[in-house]
């Protein structure tokens, strides 16, 4: 029997946005279970007082991936304010730089950008290239660059986090842990306001192309405003974020995730549980945590959780989240005549969504990395 058949009936972006839907709940029913992995690591911290809200193997070393670049941007920054950049100077991009493994801008040895063009490259592709030709210009070569990370980190309080190179490339010595991060988040946040809006900008324009911020917290998340995402193989799913509501702003980590949805949802819950402990009003759903009512033939749209839908039609429809303006009535439609999905189900129209998205298709980036390295952003 064909589940997706009923969908057929429906236009393109009603179908995809129900398939989001089921995917959310897929998601939410799968995210607990990461808690218990060998990669998980999470905290949330209010950035004014620095309490805890939430931790969870807080402080186990983990591999960073691409959340390294959090202290390459630090760098820059510090840089910035202390005169030894501008934000218009050249970048020399060398062999090394130009030979990083993606994601990258694609920039070709002897060439020169900027460090305003690094800086978002960084922020919204997180281009490796980018941030391997960024460290180079400041410590002269990629090694010494990381060797000044780490010491930088170090004096920040950090003290358990080393780092081997400026972009978050595999390296079985670059470690941190969720704690050391949310640290530096904070110390990105309160030293350098001036360039903190680096985080939030949606799109970088360059040479000719529009390259849009892997984060989709920014969209589908009230209150986000930034700050990275991260991902490899050996790392998992990895994100930082930072949201404020009602004058009180957090910060998030969660690290070694399954997939960039599941680490999405994860983050949001945990921040809402953090603005709750903190009075900040939140709005709540019967459902348990991590899990979108069943699906049933009654299923009344108004009864799942806003930010599931949001995170499910961002992750579907790309930046430009033109799904999520679809009517809810419409899509419940489509639901109606479908038997009931329980939250954690693998639904076979689930599978295939998941397996297309997996291939690129659609233009979802559900999983934006390279598939014959597995590193990404």
């Amino acid at each position: 029997m064909d589940v997706t058949a009923p969908f057929r009936l429906l236009g393109p972006a009603v179908r995809n946005l129900v398939t989001g839907v089921i995917i959310a709940a897929s998601t939410f029913g799968i995210a607990q279970a990461q808690i218990g992995s060998a990669r998980y690591a999470s905290i949330v911290v209010d950035n004014a007082s620095g309490k805890v809200m939430e931790a969870a193997n807080a402080d186990a070393l983990r591999y960073p991936a691409s959340l390294t670049k959090l202290m390459t941007l630090y760098m820059a920054f510090e840089a910035l304010r202390d005169k030894r950049l501008t934000l218009g100077q050249s970048v020399p991009v060398t062999e090394h730089a130009a030979s990083m493994e993606p994601s990258k801008l694609g920039l070709l040895p002897g060439t020169y950008f900027t460090v305003s063009d690094a800086i978002l490259a960084i922020v919204t592709k997180s281009a490796n290239d980018a941030a391997c030709a960024l460290g180079e210009l400041i410590g002269g070569n990629e090694d010494r660059f990381a060797q000044m990370m780490t010491l930088r980190a170090r004096s920040l309080g950090m003290s358990n986090s080393t780092f081997r190179n400026a972009s978050g490339l595999p390296d079985a010595e670059q470690t941190t842990t969720a704690r050391d991060l949310a640290l530096l988040a904070h110390h990105l946040i309160q030293d350098f306001p001036e360039h903190y809006h680096y985080f939030s900008e949606p799109v970088f324009f360059f040479h000719g192309r529009n390259i849009p911020n892997h984060d989709r917290m920014l969209q589908a998340y009230d209150g986000a405003d930034g700050l990275k995402t991260g991902y490899t193989l050996l790392a998992g799913h990895n994100l930082v974020t930072s949201a404020m509501r009602g004058g009180v702003r957090l910060i998030g980590v969660v690290m070694g995730a399954r997939s960039n949805p599941e680490r999405d949802l994860h983050m949001a819950s945990l921040l809402d549980d953090g603005f709750e402990q903190l009075g900040v009003p939140v709005t709540r759903h019967a459902a348990p945590r991590f899990r979108l009512p069943s699906l049933m033939a009654s299923a009344d749209p108004s009864a799942l959780p806003p930010t599931a839908l949001r995170l499910a039609a961002f992750h579907l429809a790309g930046h430009h989240g033109k799904f999520a303006r679809v009517p809810a009535h419409r899509w419940a439609v489509a639901l109606a005549s479908r038997p009931a999905v329980s939250a954690g189900a693998r639904h076979p129209a689930a599978a295939k969504a998941s397996a297309a998205c997996g291939t690129g298709h659609h233009g979802c980036t559900l999983a934006v990395r390279d598939r014959r390295t597995g590193h990404s952003a």
